[in-house]
This record gives structure tokens, sequence and C-alpha cells, in this order.
């Protein structure tokens, strides 16, 4: 048994998703005592540079900061070994080489959103919600040489409600993660936690969640309704969902972000991508067994607007359609 606070813990990490962790081991009394994040990038039109929300964190937290440009860099992987790691935390960062993964004695663990081995990959809370789970949780495993599936920690289940969007489960997952981070710290220390190994997964149940492009959010409106809200859901507010609209006598569609629908079971013999509109407060859409009722959408070049609102200045809703 080993004194949890005494432990010399490296944390790694890029977003904000990783930032609620790294301030409650500091809070907590652990002892980091290093942050790894990624390099400063331009960004905006200015192209200045931005730091990373873990980079921000760390500096406010007044604890010193790695950046390499490459985790193989042996000026890196010095200064690492110089901080004679004890413990490595990994949260939503890049793939570690095993030069710097097996280098704290007690082994490196990673903060994973999913209930693995189900939904490996970058984006497991949107995945989760499109293929319509009720319940999905926070996981921790040791890394190893293969993405997402080291030997499970631990875990913590937490179910997925109907109107429940990827921006709702975000939070919720962070903040949960943040309380399973410092318990498998205090676990490890004690000894009193045994890694499961992932070995014996049919792949085949499997469900991947890998990174999602542009194109993977538009909407297919051929689908039955449910999936259509669940796909919505799981990529609200970002990357957002999307469709191509064509207005009466316009040569190019344009493009329509979705952030909230709901949906109607029903029989009717409209193509579907129809809209219908009473002008006033609702706008639907014809899918495969039913009508997707809008709630808050985006024109392009417009704001996000809830279909009240957006009604109020769009006249001929009814001579548009979208594709698909």
């Amino acid at each position: 048994m080993e004194n949890a606070r005494q432990l010399r813990i490296v944390f790694m990490g890029t977003p904000e998703f990783a930032v609620p962790s790294l301030r409650a081991l500091v809070a907590g009394g652990y002892h980091v005592v290093a942050v790894v994040t990624t390099p400063d990038k331009p960004a905006g039109r200015g192209q200045k540079l931005h730091e990373s929300d873990v980079k921000v964190a760390a500096r406010e937290l007044g604890l010193p900061v790695l950046q390499p440009v490459k985790l193989r860099d042996p000026e890196f992987v010095e200064a690492l070994r110089a901080l004679r790691p004890d413990l490595g935390i990994v949260i939503a960062f890049r793939m570690l080489p095993e030069i710097v993964w097996a280098m704290p004695r007690l082994g490196t663990f990673n903060l994973h959103a999913s209930l693995l081995p189900q939904y490996r990959g970058a984006a497991p809370i949107n995945w989760a919600i499109i293929n319509g789970e009720t319940e999905t949780g926070v996981t921790t495993f040791l890394l190893n040489h293969e993405i997402d599936k080291g030997a499970i920690l631990d875990q913590v289940r937490v179910p997925i409600g109907p109107e429940d969007t990827v921006g709702t489960m975000y939070e919720r997952l962070m903040n949960l993660g943040t309380s399973l981070v410092t318990q498998t710290v205090d676990r490890i220390a004690a000894g009193d936690i045994t890694p499961v190994e992932q070995q014996s997964v049919d792949e085949r149940t499997l469900h991947p969640a890998p990174k999602i492009f542009k194109e993977d959010c538009r909407i297919d409106w051929t689908r039955p309704g449910k999936r259509i809200v669940d796909f919505i859901r799981g990529l609200s507010p970002y990357p957002a969902a999307w469709t191509e609209m064509y207005r009466e006598g316009d040569a190019t569609p344009s493009t329509v972000k979705i952030f909230s629908v709901s949906f109607e079971p029903a029989q009717h013999g409209e193509p579907c991508g129809t809209i219908e509109s009473d002008g006033r407060t609702l706008i639907r859409v014809a899918c495969a067994d039913g009508w997707i009722t809008l709630g808050e959408l985006q024109l392009a070049g417009k704001k996000r607007l809830a279909v009240h609102d957006l009604l109020l200045g769009w006249r001929d809703v009814n001579l548009c359609r979208f594709y698909r």
C-alpha cells in the first residue's frame, strides 16, 4: 500500500474534457509533477497562437507544462524521465508510444467516455447517442500498444435520457470522470484494483466510435424517424447534423444545421424531405415512417433559432424541401 497523495503523477490531456480531472487532482492534494499537452496552434482570423484548455488550467494551477511536437523526441523523453513519474494519467490526448506510457513504475491509465470495450475510438459519446443507447459511462484502463484495448481498471455507468444530447452527456461524463480518476488513483495506490483484460471480447459484438467528419453529419430523411432523432441528438450542439435545402426557383441548395427535433409516427404519401409548415410555430419534415418536427435550426448565414422565432421572417418555407 502506498500513499496516493505522494505518487508523482504526470497528467496528459488537451481539451476541456480533461480540465476538471486535473483541477480535482490538484485540489485533492495529489502530487502532479507536470502536465503534458499539445503545442500552441494558430487559430482564428488573426492566426494567433491558441493554448489548449489543459495548458491554460495548468498555468493557473502553477504546474510545469511540457508541449512536445513529437512524443518520441529524445529531449522530451529525457525531461519526462527526469520527473521520476510513478503514475501517468491520460485524458483526451494523443496515442502514446510505449517509451512514454511504460515509463511510470505503476503504469499509465486513460479515462475513456464509454463503457469499454464498447465504443472504442475518438467519438464515443456521439456514437452511443446516435446508436440509440440508453446507457453509457466512463472507464479507466491501462494503456498498451493498441488504442482503447488495455486492461480495464474501473467503470461508472450512467443512463442516457431520451432528451439527452452529446452536449448534456459530455458535461455529465466529464464530471463523472473526475471522481473516477481520483478513485482510480486511490485504488492503484492501495493495491486493491485488479485490471481486467479485454482480449476475450468478440470484436463482432462491439460498436466502434470513429472520428466524425462533416459528411458523416448529413441527415438521411429516408431513414426511420427514431433513427433520425437519435442521429441529431448525437451531433447536437457540435458538430451538428445538417441537410441540404432546396428552395423553389433556386439553382443551388443551401445548408441547414438542425439541433433539436421530435418524431411523430404516421403514414403519409409525401416524398422524404418534404417540408410542411403552418407559417407560425410548426415546421415538420417527412421521413420514412412519419414526421420529424423541428425544434431549433440554423439557416446558412443566420443565427441558431427556435422554429417560432425563425418563422417570423421565413415566409417561403413551404416552397422549400430537404434533400435525401
